[in-house]
């Protein structure tokens, strides 16, 4: 199963690049997001199912940020703080790739939220920021030593 489209190319270049395995497969139409699922620590494409590109990067932010452990059990679930940390994780993402921001953060997505999670990740905000910084992959800006320092949504380290 190839991927043609120029913008999977360039999300799952950056995905695998920062060390995350990446897997063609056919899956069920049972996943959470169409066209995608993690198993084993990989994050699994359908490409004849995937609905929107951009949930690539947020999929991959769920491993990124889970612990080695959780994130190689052979099925995963995300913890309600790994979800919060994935949304801030693929903000980063899709500025880092110079992508419109829409590309994750979709009219679809969120549960209809995604307008107010840009604003909140905009000003340096927003679930999961602090997590973020917590885990030491960014800066949060509104921590009290951020001053001086490179902070989200730029990031330090890509993978916990």
């Amino acid at each position: 199963m190839a991927f043609d489209d120029p913008l999977i190319q360039q999300m799952l270049a950056f995905v695998e690049g920062i060390g995350i395995p990446v897997r063609a497969t056919e899956l069920p139409d049972t996943t959470f997001l169409p066209g995608l699922d993690i198993r084993d620590g990989a994050l699994c494409i359908d490409a004849a199912r995937l609905t929107y590109p951009g949930d690539i990067l947020h999929e991959a932010g769920h491993i990124a940020v889970a612990d080695e452990e959780r994130r190689n059990q052979p099925t995963f679930k995300p913890t309600k703080a790994e979800e919060m940390a994935a949304m801030a994780w693929s903000f980063a993402a899709v500025r880092h790739l110079g992508l419109p921001p829409e590309t994750v953060f979709h009219g679809d997505g969120y549960q209809g939220g995604s307008g107010n999670l840009l604003e909140a990740f905009e000003q340096g905000n927003g679930p999961g920021v602090p997590l973020l910084g917590w885990l030491r992959l960014t800066t949060d800006p509104n921590a009290p030593d951020a001053t001086g320092k490179r902070c989200f949504p730029n990031m330090d380290r890509w993978v916990r």
